[in-house]
């Protein structure tokens, strides 16, 4: 068992760290405040190699291990959690392809990821199906060589923006999860639409739309997988990235924990600094001492892929601890600052916010609970 990173995974996190610290921080108010879409700070990401982890290098991508992605998450979400959601968004959607594509499919629709800065939306959720997604609506029926897909997605991560979108949809909804399908649409097809961005309470920085298909066409060529295999090709996506989404807590967390130990070595009652206090001192500890145990969890679910296992359970061990504890170690901070942690002046209200979401997206805590259960009684 081994704990310590190598040579070059250290030196990939400081060069995460580097980029959180000096391209993120300085603008990540501005866009949490705007919620205007942070293209700049993408683009700088993409020229550094921070942008599509998961795609293999040899479809044009960065090739990182499930472990170094989850190290560089880390540090992206330190600097801004909404940013970082946008930078893996690409991941998120590629992932089928990489897990389930054919080869043919892979050097078509991943490539051209590495030759400039393009955006892909993952298109599961739907008003009526989130964590049931075996009760999505949106259609595929098979004309010639061409599938034709109708309906809409919902919290679509970069929709606005993005010209490749994966999509599920089936082919009998009679037959639930065993008749869901997955495509790839490329471009923005006519037909294909997308509403307003969602005017969120956190991660402000990521651009959120629903996605409309009105008879969109999609050739036989740009399906992932055989027919009815959509459920097992979505559930081995989030098995892939829940590390990442877990990954996204930490960083939230010890930019949390950091602000208050700074801050609470500033601010004075009753004759000394509010850290000589035992109640505070009591949160703080706890507060680092769940954070490392959420990195600790997240490591191990990324760790199990690398060597090539399942990872179902670790995943939503990892997912499932890391926001709840993101969420409190989040309202911690906001309380150590007292007041001024209420006040947008100060950065902790943000991480609050930003928190909340993890509990919510890519399966929610509740969810995950359900999973971990029926993994335990397997």
């Amino acid at each position: 068992m081994e704990f310590q990173l190598t040579e070059s995974q250290r030196a990939l996190q400081d060069a995460a760290r580097k980029y959180a610290r000096e391209v993120v921080r300085p603008k990540a108010a501005h866009y949490d405040e705007t919620s205007d879409f942070p293209r700049d700070l993408l683009s700088a990401a993409f020229e550094l190699g921070l942008l599509n982890m998961a795609i293999p290098t040899e479809y044009g991508g960065v090739g990182l291990s499930h472990l170094e992605q989850v190290i560089v998450c880390e540090e992206l979400a330190w600097g801004c959690a909404g940013v970082a959601t946008s930078i893996i968004a690409n991941d998120l959607a590629n992932l089928p392809i990489i897990l389930h594509g054919t080869d043919d499919q892979k050097k078509r629709l991943l490539a051209p990821f590495g030759q400039k800065l393009k955006f892909s939306s993952f298109c599961l959720t739907e008003p009526s199906a989130g964590s049931d997604v075996a009760a999505l609506s949106t259609t595929a029926r098979l004309e010639g060589d061409e599938y034709v897909l109708n309906g809409s997605k919902c919290f679509i991560t970069n929709g606005g923006y993005a010209d490749q979108f994966t999509v599920f949809a089936t082919l009998d909804k009679g037959r639930k999860h065993k008749g869901i399908t997955c495509f790839v649409v490329e471009g923005r097809p006519q037909g294909l639409t997308t509403g307003k961005h969602e005017n969120k309470m956190g991660q402000r920085a990521s651009n959120t739309t629903t996605v409309t298909f009105d008879e969109v066409r999609v050739p036989v060529a740009n399906r992932i997988g055989e027919e009815g295999e959509g459920f097992k090709v979505a559930m081995a996506t989030l098995d892939n990235s829940r590390p990442l989404t877990a990954s996204l807590s930490v960083g939230i967390a010890r930019a949390a924990l950091e602000h208050s130990l700074e801050y609470s070595s500033q601010r004075h009652t009753f004759g000394k600094p509010i850290r000589e206090h035992q109640g505070v001192q009591f949160m703080l500890a706890d507060m680092a001492m769940n954070t490392h145990a959420a990195r600790l969890l997240t490591w191990e679910s990324a760790w199990v892929l690398d060597e090539g296992q399942r990872n179902t359970l670790q995943s939503s061990y990892a997912k499932c601890f890391a926001a709840d504890m993101a969420m409190k170690v989040a309202t911690d901070a906001v309380q150590v600052y007292g007041g001024y942690g209420y006040m947008k002046e100060y950065p902790v209200e943000k991480l609050m916010r930003d928190a909340k979401l993890i509990q919510v997206y890519e399966g929610t805590s509740q969810v995950q609970r359900l999973v971990i259960a029926k993994e335990l009684f397997r």
